[in-house]
């Protein structure tokens, strides 16, 4: 029998055998609800013996009850005794200990992500997204950053599902570091198995830039949300290309949980947002933040403050202390005009706290979800059904609606409402209101390649930030497209607009070519001494990476939405290619066995080596992307790909499919009577 004392001594990265000090808890910072837990007692056993594997032995009598007081209590073990003390903040990139640039960037990526001012439930290790984690445990935490100190420039290190597998040799061109988080095998991939995979501490819901490192706060969401809202406004009301929503309303619910970015993103389109949050605390954070203006309790109040600010054509973000059913339901009684509508909270885990049920206050769900949990799912759905009445009457009247992927309209069809699908049985033809991807975002951005490009001035130097948002604007011809000169206005303007929170990181939308120019110059900027180190990624509601049917791949519409292909392949594209860091997950923004998505980090040193991975990788990981749209039959993406194989016909070459008439396809079909359709 291998003893514990032979384990220790086989390994030289371990955790210490001195027991850390009892966990300190500052008030006034955001805690996770109680989870649910769903274990037997083999499984709670197991659990416990699963987080004392990162334990010496001779702390396990001391450590097993208290894992086991944090199961019981909180529905998880999170090792709270291994957490640092105080805030964890980015420091800049010198001040981390690490063999390579690498592994310093890691640690400050994974810092950022757990930041008082970034985490929703910093304590708990939830970056966004109500249970989006950097890993699953402190005790992963401390482990990981002692291998990220110890690496070299010719090892990988592999994290599953938050767990440091280990560090392997690999090469100078390889990826340093390959995460997979809640990778399911199929018949066990749902909410009910993740929950207790999780419990058990064998799986980890990375949301994607949350175990993925590379979350760079609200920001990221920001411009994704000013892109949606205001290419909305030119489709459906009457907005010219270059002009914005000036006058105009957005409503919609949620300043926490998937970011908190609408308000902020409703008045950089120069619009009015009315956003409905039952937290009081995060309408105090984005107070203080900036990111909104006033709030009030009183839907009649907000109301009358929107539309001051409406006739007067001056950009506002007004918060609702409430709930937004409550709101709806005054604008319907009321027969007040909303014209743009949405929903950002967590709906992709809405029993887990990601909805608040109208009539229950945010510290009477909390309570419930702790003390009644399969009560608090009936309110939860009954609220839905009622919530989905309103936006009926409301679109109705003229509004438009779109789900902004947090998987609103499946929580809808999962509470009972089976109408709001499209053939009224089931999700297979989406449903009756739009994806924000279905009628904006696809069409007008992701089918040309354009995306969520994102970088961290490692350094942490602010200058280095402005040098880095100016480098990007000479690299954007603001005639090409409006497109380009919505990004162009963006990162013209994103200093003023005040977006940084964390680290000194910034997002801008660009299309493959786009990225690659941007990249090449900061890495040629890196290389002069002009800036420090740069980490380059993106988010996951991109071109590529994601297939996602309730979302990203929303509007692909040859049947193939249920395929992952694409993310998978873009996965081991990066990696082939030499990324810093890929990143796989299962859930992202809609919830465990809705997508798959493939992420990556690049660490920008100035070298040579990196230009060259650079200049294969960075068009890869975005027309994977516009391959797929464009085999699915989408025209822009066509137009993209029959631009890029003329542009790279000595390298590259997609195929681009032949279109087949409908006029055809409906004679052959229709006009026979036994084809059971």
């Amino acid at each position: 029998m291998i003893t514990n004392t032979q384990i220790g001594d086989a390994m030289t990265i371990k955790l210490s055998d001195v027991l850390p000090p009892e966990p300190e808890f500052q008030q006034g910072i955001r805690r996770a609800p109680v989870r649910e837990l769903k274990l037997s007692k083999h499984e709670i056993k197991l659990a416990l013996k699963n987080a004392l594997r990162y334990i010496p032995e001779s702390l396990h009598e001391t450590l097993a009850p208290e894992f086991y007081n944090e199961l019981m209590t909180y529905g998880r073990i999170y090792g709270y005794r291994y957490r640092p003390h105080g805030n964890i903040k980015a420091k800049p990139i010198d001040e981390y200990e690490g063999k390579t640039l690498e592994g310093k960037a890691f640690q400050l990526m994974i810092d950022n992500n757990l930041d008082f001012d970034v985490a929703l439930y910093p304590y708990e290790l939830v970056t966004y997204g109500e249970t989006g984690q950097v890993v699953q445990n402190w005790m992963q935490y401390q482990l990981t950053k002692k291998y990220l100190q110890v690496m070299t420039d010719e090892q990988t290190l592999v994290m599953a599902s938050g767990h440091p597998v280990g560090l392997f040799k690999s090469n100078k061109r390889a990826p340093r570091v390959i995460i997979t988080n809640a990778m399911m095998v199929g018949m066990f991939d749902d909410q009910e198995h993740w929950a207790k995979a999780i419990a058990m501490g064998v799986a980890n819901y990375g949301q994607m830039t949350a175990g993925g490192w590379m979350y760079i706060g609200p920001q990221g969401i920001v411009h994704g949300t000013f892109n949606t809202i205001l290419n909305a406004g030119r489709l459906k009301l009457g907005v010219p290309a270059d002009g914005d929503l000036a006058g105009h309303m957005f409503v919609s619910s949620g300043l926490g949980g998937m970011s908190g970015a609408q308000g902020k993103a409703a008045k950089i389109a120069k619009a009015v947002g009315l956003i409905a949050e039952v937290d009081l605390s995060r309408i105090e954070t984005r107070l203080e933040q900036g990111w909104i203006d006033e709030y009030s309790d009183d839907a009649k109040t907000v109301f009358e403050m929107a539309k001051k600010a409406m006739d007067a054509k001056q950009p506002r973000s007004i918060a609702y202390y409430g709930n937004v059913v409550d709101l709806l339901e005054y604008a319907v009684d009321n027969d007040i005009h909303i014209e743009l509508l949405s929903d950002q909270t967590s709906c992709h885990v809405p029993y887990d706290g990601g909805y608040c049920p109208q009539g229950m206050t945010f510290e009477e769900r909390t309570k419930m979800l702790a003390t009644d949990h399969e009560g608090f799912k009936r309110e939860v759905d009954k609220s839905l059904r009622h919530h989905y009445e309103l936006i009926k009457a409301l679109v109705a009247k003229g509004t438009y609606f779109f789900d902004y992927g947090n998987s609103f309209m499946k929580a809808v069809y999962d509470a009972g409402a089976k109408d709001i699908a499209k053939n009224g049985v089931d999700e297979s033809e989406g449903f009756i209101f739009p994806s924000y991807v279905e009628d904006i975002m696809g069409p007008m951005l992701f089918d040309y390649g354009y995306g969520p490009f994102r970088w961290v001035c490692l350094s942490g130097k602010h200058e280095d930030l402005i040098k880095t948002d100016h480098a990007a604007m000479e690299c954007i011809d603001p005639n090409r497209r409006g497109q380009d000169r919505d990004n162009y206005i963006w990162i013209r303007d994103a200093e003023e607009n005040q977006l940084v929170v964390g680290s000194q990181a910034r997002i801008l939308y660009q299309d493959a070519l786009g990225r690659l120019k941007i990249a090449l110059k900061f890495n040629d900027m890196v290389r002069n001494g002009e800036i420090g180190p740069v980490m380059l990624g993106r988010d996951h509601h991109d071109t590529g990476g994601t297939d996602s049917p309730f979302r990203e791949t929303s509007n692909i519409k040859d049947g193939s939405n249920i395929m992952a292909d694409m993310a998978t392949h873009c996965f081991a594209g990066n990696a082939a290619r030499g990324m810093s860091l890929i990143a796989l997950h299962n859930g992202g923004g809609v919830g465990i066995g809705k997508s798959i998505n493939g992420g990556f980090g690049m660490v920008l040193d100035g070298s040579d080596r990196v230009d060259e991975i650079l200049k294969s990788a960075m068009p890869w990981d975005t027309m994977v992307g516009v391959s797929r749209r464009n085999w699915a039959r989408n025209e822009h993406s066509i137009e993209t790909t029959i631009e890029y194989n003329k542009q790279f016909a000595d390298t590259n070459h997609i195929t681009i499919p032949y279109i087949a008439s409908d006029d055809l396809i409906d004679s052959i079909v229709d006009k026979d009577e036994n084809c059971g359709c």
